[in-house]
């Protein structure tokens, strides 16, 4: 089945995307579905991108007849993961809720596409003027750019996981950043399913789904949860990573769990002095600036003596001032071949993605001590500390899960910025692309009411000194 969603398509009624309407809609569906006389009674949800993060929302409702969930690089927490990055108002929603929402609305009509099957109205049959459309939908941007802080608008559009019980393959993506990889690492985690099963790929958002090794993956799942097939599902590992190496190589790995048990949490301390990246803590105290609308400051290490793997959760750890009442703190966590040349790889939304993404706003810093892990900060983004000018702040930035095997010569660095990351300033994106590729796609964070050039536009310090090392938290997998 392929249902169009309240107010979009061919269906009628107030348009608003993963709100608690549009969930009590697909559970409606699942629970018709599974009582109609060609259904087997099993229904199982498949899907990419938006399809699978509604998925997240729906199992957790508990419908009658729901069996299976395939929820493929999807977020699952709508506040952290689509709208604000560390409190950071996401320019993703602005460019894509017009393009792909709007533009398919109930009754946009004439106006819009018609099916290449059947010739009629995909988004139709009314015709409906711009403001009798705008009158039927949710100002999605808008409801964002507004609410600055985690309200029960975003919690009503973030699922309580705990309560899922149907079986789940959660597959990300580690190019993802900026939307789904967290989501389905999270997702996977907290799901209260006893059966759950965890893929990590690379590449394009789309290219897995519909590769021969996905609709594989896809079809021995849902064969074995729906129909009851020896696909060898049973044998399956919990955890399957797909590890990356440079230049676009992948090695398919089965594990036990995630994060993995073995890894070696090692700090790598930033170094003011030659802007090093090492195991030993400096001594000394020093403070370091940089404006907020440049490079940043980009901290390497030697040379590797030898291949280091990189997989799992980061975080990192900073004393922070500001010339203003906040900062807004961008982090990179890059890699560099012996000629200095920068490793990129292919994102799910971007051709020239760095090795892992990290963001924070400074006034956001309050942290959850229930839901905080090590390796994991959870802000609670309840309210803003504001900073007083020049005085440091203690910092705890999540960097998104990612994976690399860096080889032996090869640098690895972090770099702390007040912008978004570019990867050489040029536009890799084809004519007529929706959006800039840089290095960070769609997922840029340059919305000028959320970030004032009066406060945002300036010059932070990261301070270095007796009681402040900061350090960034790589899980080191050892060899095996």
């Amino acid at each position: 089945m392929r249902v169009d969603s309240r107010g979009a398509g061919r269906s009628p009624g107030h348009l608003d995307v993963w709100s608690p309407r549009e969930t009590q809609d697909l559970y409606q569906c699942i629970a018709w579905a599974g009582t109609q006389r060609w259904s087997s009674g099993k229904v199982g949800i498949n899907g990419i991108s938006y399809y699978a993060m509604n998925q997240w929302q729906v199992a957790a409702l508990r419908p009658p007849h729901l069996a299976a969930l395939c929820i493929w690089e999807g977020a699952s927490d709508y506040y952290r993961e689509v709208c604000r990055h560390g409190g950071i108002l996401c320019d993703f929603l602005s460019s894509w809720y017009p393009r792909q929402v709007a533009s398919v609305q109930h009754g946009v009509g004439t106006r819009g596409a018609s099916s290449a099957v059947t010739g009629e109205l995909v988004a139709g049959p009314p015709t409906l003027s711009a403001a009798e459309l705008a009158k039927n939908r949710a100002d999605i941007p808008g409801e964002t750019r507004r609410r600055r802080l985690l309200d029960d608008y975003y919690a009503a559009r973030t699922a309580e996981f705990e309560k899922i019980e149907a079986p789940l393959l959660s597959a990300a993506n580690w190019g993802g950043m900026g939307l789904h990889p967290r989501g389905n690492f999270e997702g996977f985690l907290r799901a209260g399913c006893k059966q759950k099963w965890l893929e990590v790929h690379g590449d394009t958002h789309f290219t897995h789904f519909y590769s021969s090794y996905g609709e594989t993956l896809q079809k021995r799942f849902f064969g074995h949860f729906l129909k009851g097939e020896d696909t060898g599902w049973d044998r399956q590992p919990r955890v399957s990573l797909n590890i990356r190496h440079p230049g676009e190589r992948f090695v398919l790995r089965a594990e036990r769990e995630w994060p993995l048990a073995r890894t070696q949490w090692t700090k790598y301390f930033l170094n003011p002095h030659g802007l090093a990246l090492g195991t030993d803590a400096p001594a000394g105290a020093a403070a370091l600036n940089y404006d907020t609308s440049g490079d940043g400051l980009t901290f390497r290490t030697p040379p590797m003596k030898r291949d280091i793997e990189i997989t799992g959760p980061v975080t990192a750890k900073l004393w922070v001032s500001s010339e203003t009442t906040d900062a807004d703190l961008f982090l990179v966590l890059r890699v560099f071949d012996p000629a200095g040349k920068e490793v990129v790889f292919i994102g799910s939304n971007d051709p020239r993605v760095p090795v892992g993404l990290g963001w924070l706003r400074a006034s956001h810093r309050r942290l959850d001590p229930r839901r905080s892990l090590p390796y994991r900060p959870w802000h609670t983004h309840d309210e803003e500390w504001p900073l007083r000018p020049g005085e440091p702040v203690e910092l705890d930035v999540e960097i998104w899960p990612t994976s690399i095997v860096v080889p032996s010569g090869f640098h690895i660095a972090l770099t702390v910025r007040g912008s978004d990351y570019e990867y050489d300033g040029t536009d890799a994106g084809l004519a007529n692309a929706p959006y800039p590729m840089k290095g960070v796609g769609p997922f840029t964070h340059a919305d000028r009411d959320d970030r004032p050039d009066d406060v945002f536009a300036c010059r932070n310090t990261l301070h270095f000194g007796a009681g402040k090392a900061p350090y960034l938290l790589l899980p080191v997998i050892p060899q095996s």
